[in-house]
């Protein structure tokens, strides 16, 4: 059966843990695999803009020795002219993998289910895991280790960083503080889907209104954008619920003293982050973006391998 990466835990902890260890190492020795060697040509798909994700992916599959092949469906007959279904028989015939940042995570679910090769979440509106393996490798460099450390995101607990964060942070043994206003509370589905993992795993998962309960003690500290593509039109309203959600030098202060700050980008200084925080010496913001690449290259030769 063909394996995919559509959300956090379609692989399992193990699997995260070795898919982490594998881009430590790319990272390190940066041309040492070539599974697309020939070269092979990986489609990504792009339904939403993007700076990281499209750069990442491009040079990653490029470095493993493939040929990235970047579709943007404002100029493609996908959902418009022809099904998702369809469109995942043909590519399936001619690419090595198929990656899409899109809006639906259902779209992404259609096109695995008629894709004989793997299909990669590069951002939906429930889940991020790209960015999420990206991060947990960023810790993993930063102190170690994951297991027992606690990580604190504090802004919009309903979107999708949030639910990857919950799932898999825990997956990582981490435990999980989320702080968001209320009517921006995670998902059901992921905080249960986190505390069930977190129950083996050894992490504990809390859920909270109180930005400074969230971040006590933390040893990483997140945040996302409070207005995410397609909710422009609900910016001031927005902006007027997350008052006091903001990660600035004094909530910094109540957790760990080697904390560090992590935001996937592009941030919005002087909103969800204070620019003391993302510019100063506790944040990893830099290698984070970098690790995208590693950490992508990683799951791509992993999948690679697995089909």
């Amino acid at each position: 059966m063909t394996r995919h990466f559509l959300k956090d835990d379609d692989i399992t902890p193990q699997e995260q843990a070795e898919i982490i260890e594998r881009a430590i190492a790319m990272k390190a020795d940066r041309f040492a695999e070539r599974p697309f060697a020939g070269p092979q040509t990986v489609a990504v798909i792009f339904d939403k803009t993007s700076t990281r994700t499209r750069v990442s992916f491009a040079v990653g599959i490029s470095d493993l020795g493939g040929v990235p092949l970047i579709i943007d469906t404002g100029v493609s007959q996908l959902g418009k002219k022809e099904s998702v279904a369809d469109t995942a028989r043909v590519l399936d015939r001619q690419v090595a993998q198929i990656v899409w940042r899109t809006y639906a995570q259902a779209g992404l679910e259609e096109m695995a289910a008629n894709s004989k090769v793997p299909v990669i979440n590069a951002l939906s509106d429930e889940w991020h895991p790209c960015q999420l393996l990206a991060d947990l490798m960023t810790i993993r460099e930063r102190f170690g280790k994951t297991q027992g450390l606690k990580i604190a995101y504090v802004g919009d607990g309903a979107n999708n960083m949030a639910s990857s964060y919950l799932v898999a942070c825990a997956m990582a043994g981490m435990s999980v503080a989320v702080a968001s206003p209320s009517g921006y509370d995670p998902s059901e589905k992921a905080v249960s889907r986190a505390r069930e993992v977190a129950a083996f795993q050894g992490g504990q998962i809390t859920v909270t209104s109180d930005p400074k309960e969230a971040v006590s003690g933390a040893n990483v500290v997140v945040t996302d954008t409070w207005i995410s593509m397609g909710m422009e039109v609900e910016a001031e309203g927005r902006k007027r619920d997350f008052a006091g959600f903001g990660v600035t030098s004094e909530l910094m202060a109540s957790a760990a003293d080697d904390a560090i700050f992590l935001h996937c980008l592009p941030a919005y200084r002087g909103f969800e982050v204070e620019a003391e925080v993302i510019d100063g010496p506790q944040s990893a913001i830099w290698d984070e973006a970098e690790n995208r690449l590693h950490a992508q290259k990683a799951l791509m030769a992993w999948l690679a391998e697995q089909n």
